[in-house]
């Protein structure tokens, strides 16, 4: 089996990580609070120790360190369920304060031998680890400080294995703390040279898809967490369920990334429709492929239009014929040829898993590798030169052990990963070129619930 361990990282990252746990519990048939497996179908167990480890008492909990700063939001997970183990709760003293440096040379520091030590145990417990799926925002000081500071020792410990990130984007128009620019520059460097996979997500588009696509007035985050574990469930369905076309974490690094620089990913997901849209929808394969190349359905903020696709992806789930897939999916690309680079004949892969996500009949997740994620490299540089320019706010990171250099460096790699999708140069860092120019069924997924979305 190939077994992935998460590890979910500051406020944000425990907040996703706690909805992924909900979705993919109930598909697997494990009560979320309890950890008991009540499923109905041998093919939820099939392939569990994926995700979960099995205790002798016939519980599953969740392969997941939960790592913060501060105790709050580890303590409330610890109450709402019993699918984490205890010990793999790993909590600091005090906040990182939304500060880069403390959570990467003082407070995350303090913590970190302690996160080893049991990323450590989870790992000697599987057979055979396929890697590491880190989920963290990098506008706090927790999930970008600290977050930098476990990727550079779990390369070094665990060359082998991939590092998969989720990582939640600042965005300007969502921004909720002044030095936000900060955090995700310094950030850069660690995403750029310690991750393989690196799948981005952006506030803004989030809550976007609730107003436009779900209609839904926002209180918290809780629509926008469940929306990002669909996804993050469509992503890991191959290694979690049997299919038709099977796509494993290397599969997706092997066919995603032309260059190992050029590792940053969209994702997207459909049907993003409330019980009413749903039924006014045809249900078909051909429309699911037209709702996952649609800018409208992306967790990032881009035009797809702005940039050439290097590489895409489509993983389908539910009942549905290979051949009309593949030729949907490749009908996109003749009709679009201009989007897409022309020095990767086949870049467009392929997955389908026969079991569908609760309370649909079909859906699919979208993963694109494009040149127009340069956009959103540009805008983080902006909003670091500018605070840069003045050294505003800069006391607080050069008091915690950093110096003026470090924040140098880090727009410069910047820069040169916009250089790189943009194919300024002949020849990258690397040496590399640039671009000028089987069976299941509904109750293996745990039933039909009520939709997420609507309005109680």
């Amino acid at each position: 089996m190939r077994e992935i361990v998460t590890l979910q990282i500051g406020g944000a990252g425990n907040a996703i990580g706690d909805a992924f746990w909900h979705v993919i519990s109930h598909e697997h048939g494990v009560d979320y609070a309890s950890g008991h497996f009540g499923g109905n179908s041998p093919l939820q167990l099939e392939r569990i120790n994926v995700f979960f480890n099995a205790t002798a008492s016939k519980r599953f909990y969740a392969r997941t360190i939960i790592i913060d700063t501060e105790a709050s939001t580890i303590q409330r997970l610890n109450a709402s369920s019993q699918l984490y183990r205890p010990e793999n709760f790993v909590a600091g003293s005090e906040s990182a304060g939304n500060n880069f440096a403390r959570g990467y040379h003082t407070d995350g520091a303090e913590i970190l031998d302690q996160v080893l030590d049991n990323t450590r145990r989870e790992v000697e417990s599987v057979d055979s680890l396929q890697g590491f799926q880190l989920l963290h925002s990098i506008g706090g000081g927790t999930g970008s400080g600290l977050t930098s500071l476990i990727m550079e020792a779990l390369v070094e410990q665990y060359p082998d294995n991939l590092l998969c990130n989720y990582v939640t984007i600042p965005s300007p128009n969502m921004s909720q703390v002044v030095v936000e620019p900060y955090n995700a520059l310094l950030s850069i460097p660690a995403l750029v040279n310690n991750s393989h996979l690196t799948f981005c997500l952006d506030n803004e588009a989030l809550f976007q898809i609730c107003n436009r696509n779900l209609k839904i007035k926002m209180s918290g985050y809780e629509h926008i967490n469940h929306i990002v574990a669909l996804t993050m469930s469509g992503i890991t369905t191959c290694l979690r369920f049997p299919g038709q076309l099977n796509a494993g974490l290397r599969k997706i690094y092997v066919n995603m990334v032309p260059f190992p620089r050029l590792h940053f990913l969209i994702p997207g997901f459909a049907p993003l429709v409330t019980c009413k849209q749903q039924q006014f929808s045809k249900g078909t394969v051909s429309e699911l492929v037209q709702q996952i190349f649609s800018s409208n359905n992306l967790l990032c903020a881009i035009d797809l239009r702005k940039g050439k696709l290097l590489t895409a992806a489509g993983i389908f789930r539910g009942r549905m014929s290979p051949r009309e897939v593949d030729q949907l999916m490749t009908g996109v690309r003749n009709k679009n040829i201009n989007n897409f680079v022309d020095w990767i004949p086949n870049n467009i892969k392929t997955a389908i898993c026969d079991i569908p996500p609760r309370g649909l009949k079909m859906s699919a997740t979208f993963i694109g590798n494009t040149t127009a994620i340069q956009s959103l490299f540009q805008r983080l540089l902006d909003g670091s030169t500018i605070m840069l320019r003045r050294k505003a706010h800069l006391h607080w990171y050069t008091g915690e052990g950093m110096e003026e250099q470090e924040f140098i460096d880090a727009q410069q790699e910047l820069q040169a990963i916009i250089d790189d999708y943009r194919g300024s140069g002949d020849v990258g860092d690397d040496g590399a070129p640039h671009d000028d120019n089987d069976s299941g069924d509904e109750a293996a997924a745990g039933g039909k619930p009520n939709c997420s979305y609507c309005a109680d």
